[in-house]
């Protein structure tokens, strides 16, 4: 049966009902305010802004969390729709007036997703309110009826919010990251057990790896909506976003670790108690991301590393253990980074760094208020590479000069060729081009339909009594069926609402398919000429930079070692300011839609580089001092050696995401097995305390490596874990 097939493909794509449920809210608010505005109180004006209130707040806007908070927001932007809903009733006197008004409202509501990617959703419903209002007839004194449909709208959907069929939230981000950390700790423990126990169990360590692997992949940001994902400026989304960087390299610590497992297990081992309390201190970091974790406690962490440098320190007379100080510098990398976890856990959860020692570098921007953060987003992105200042220029000059058309041409429905270009314009050309045809085609549809039933059907009666009907057919059925059905049905329910408003019989669906023709073609010539590239463009650039500026603290915190040049100092600061850049361009690039017919950079792993660079030059330094290694030829010629085989991977993976191809296969893992080999000639009757030094800072460049090699373009090998080479 049709109908029976039509409900199956409906259901398997709202398994939850999300967008039934949301459908079903919306139309119930919208036939309320649309009935007692236009029947009750006999005012199409307070009819015209309630429906559209709702359409607009309920249905283009996106708003992240779960229910109360988005009843929370709703009702919070309330000043600023009244402001945006004034300021074009008393711009509509003129064309060119309310053309200027759209240019700069369009581009400030657009550019203050600047500080928060998140609230691009709620751009496109403020843009909307502007545009009704901005269009004839030019009546200020109905600036109340106005404003009195557009509350009545917002606020009844408010509450339909949390009292009517509530979605069920979501996994939150804090929740997964807190999930992961329980799998990587579980992890940990594994291995630990493998180090000191006689008959370590292989396969629940494999097991346990799978599962940390499995829990950890969906932290990257591509992989969450991004409603949901930590983008913004503020201090806690920057944490989260560090945490999760923090938590892949602990995992990939632990990883390295455990190859190197060595075949008898050695009791009392430094790694092994490096682990357990990593293990600990990521359990309960986690833990504390939860609503109503305690604060996590640092102090057991500091302790065993504290130990464990000190007996780094006091090896000197015994005799180089290469595999033991591998496996050591191994541990006390993977603590390096469980710490980092642990500061920014308490930084995501909106407590202070007080009395912690924080790791240098990172986490400056938590001395500083969310102002001060928010500010100086803006001030980077006021700049002529800016992917976010040429989206938001771009989409206030083309919906200006929508206005300017609509106004010239005098459309009767000239908001509609604005919707139309709002609704085609992409902060890409790609995007762009994707989104032209189902509208276009959907829009085609639903005026043939509409035009027909007009031409059948002359009873206002008849449109009012089918309106619930098609509203939840565009925002329900429509949107679960796809773009061309969803503008196609959303044609045919403002066909509906202007039948009941201003009837014009089939001419109404004339009109509706000539603005929207009008203002998809101006959102196409707008997204083809005025930086078409998107994010990616600027995403990219900022990527080279970053990567260039990391290989040059690599190459200069080496030379400190050797006693060959200063502290690095200016070179991780440059590693910082490059960081910020490229974590705030991945943040629009991810709201952006993508061919995933492409090979794609791993974004995630390319950040994830600098956030093992910048902490660990400081852990380095502090353990191994510039100079330890100074007089020693034949160390600075191996270190010299994987520096530039370093610097030639930054390069293959500035290459390869410059032009967004793979540029050759990734290199394979360095194990301890394969650095004994390396440092064996060099042993002699060396110190034993520079021998551990020469270990640490060759581990320290073959774990950078490693991370650099996650970022590279290449097929995923089937059953392997995500993202793991």
């Amino acid at each position: 049966m049709p109908a029976t097939s039509l409900l199956g493909r409906l259901r398997r794509r709202d398994p939850g009902y999300a967008v039934l449920r949301r459908a079903a809210r919306l139309t119930l608010v919208a036939s309320v305010v649309f009935y007692g505005c236009r029947y009750g109180a006999g005012s199409s004006v307070l009819a015209t802004y309630g429906l559209f209130g709702t359409i607009a707040a309920g249905a283009f806007a996106q708003l992240p969390g779960p229910a109360p908070q988005r009843a929370r927001i709703l009702v919070i932007s309330l000043p600023a729709v009244w402001a945006l809903i004034a300021a074009g009733s008393l711009l509509a006197w003129s064309t060119w007036a309310a053309a200027g008004g759209m240019l700069v409202i369009g581009f400030v509501v657009a550019f203050g997703g600047v500080g928060n990617p998140r609230l691009v959703g709620w751009a496109s419903a403020f843009q909307l309110f502007y545009i009704l209002a901005s269009f004839p007839p030019y009546q200020p004194d109905t600036l109340p009826q106005r404003l009195g449909g557009v509350t009545l709208a917002i606020v009844l959907l408010a509450a339909a919010e949390v009292l009517l069929w509530p979605d069920p939230v979501p996994v939150s981000y804090r929740q997964r990251l807190a999930d992961a950390a329980d799998g990587v700790a579980a992890f940990l423990d594994t291995t630990a057990r493998a180090l000191t126990e006689p008959h370590p169990d292989h396969a629940g360590r494999d097991a346990r790896r799978r599962r940390a692997y499995d829990m950890v992949g969906p932290l990257d940001l591509a992989r969450n909506p991004p409603a949901w994902a930590p983008t913004a400026a503020g201090a806690q989304d920057r944490a989260l976003r560090i945490c999760a960087a923090a938590l892949r390299e602990v995992l990939a610590e632990a990883d390295r670790l455990a190859a190197d497992i060595p075949p008898e297990p050695i009791p009392d081992l430094a790694a092994a108690r490096l682990l357990r309390v990593g293990a600990d201190t990521t359990r309960a970091a986690g833990r504390s991301l939860v609503p109503g974790g305690a604060p996590v406690d640092l102090g057991g962490l500091d302790a065993v590393v504290g130990r464990a440098e000190a007996a780094v320190g006091a090896a000197v007379g015994q005799p180089p253990d290469v595999p033991r100080s591998c496996r050591d510098a191994t541990a006390l990398a993977l603590a390096d980074q469980v710490r980092v976890f642990a500061v920014g856990a308490r930084l995501a959860t909106g407590l202070r760094l007080d009395g912690v020692d924080a790791p240098p570098g990172l986490f400056d921007y938590a001395r500083h208020n969310e102002w001060t953060l928010y500010r100086w987003q803006f001030r980077s992105h006021l700049a002529p590479r800016s992917a976010h200042l040429h989206s938001s220029l771009r989409l206030a000059v083309a919906l200006a000069v929508a206005r300017v058309a609509a106004g010239l041409l005098q459309l009767t429905h000239g908001f509609w060729v604005l919707l139309a270009t709002l609704t085609v314009l992409r902060t890409s050309a790609a995007d762009t081009r994707s989104a032209l045809r189902p509208s276009v085609l959907g829009t085609v549809a639903g005026a043939l339909v509409s035009g027909a039933v007009m031409l059948l059907v002359d009873l206002p009666i008849v449109y009012a009594v089918v309106l619930p009907v098609t509203l939840i057919l565009a925002f329900g059925v429509g949107r679960l069926l796809g773009p061309v059905w969803q503008q196609a049905l959303f044609t045919v329910l403002l066909t509906v609402v202007f039948a009941q408003l201003d009837p014009q019989g089939w001419r109404l669906a004339e009109a509706r398919l000539v603005d929207v023709l009008l203002g998809a073609v101006i959102g196409v010539l707008a997204g083809v000429a005025i930086w078409p590239r998107g994010a990616s463009h600027d995403l990219r650039h900022n990527a080279v930079h970053y990567l260039a500026a990391s290989a040059d603290a690599v190459e200069e915190t080496v030379e400190a070692v050797l006693g060959g040049a200063p502290s690095p100092q200016r070179s991780i600061d440059r590693v910082r300011r490059q960081l910020v850049l490229l974590d705030s361009s991945y943040c629009q690039y991810h709201s952006e839609r993508h061919d995933p017919h492409r090979q794609q950079v791993n974004w995630d792993a390319v950040l994830s580089a600098g956030h093992y660079v910048v902490p660990g030059v400081g852990s380095l330094l502090r353990r191994n001092p510039p100079g330890c290694l100074a007089g020693w030829p034949a160390a600075a010629a191996l270190l010299r050696d994987a520096v530039a085989r370093l610097r030639s991977a930054y390069d293959e993976v500035a290459e390869e995401v410059t032009h967004g191809r793979s540029s050759g296969p990734s290199p394979a893992p360095v194990t301890c097995a394969d650095e004994l080999e390396r440092v064996r000639p060099l042993l002699g009757s060396v110190d034993p305390q520079a021998v551990r030094h020469l270990v640490e800072v060759d581990r320290w460049l073959a774990a950078l490596a490693d991370t650099l090699a996650l970022a590279r373009i290449r097929r995923e090998t089937p059953g392997e874990p995500p993202g793991k080479p």
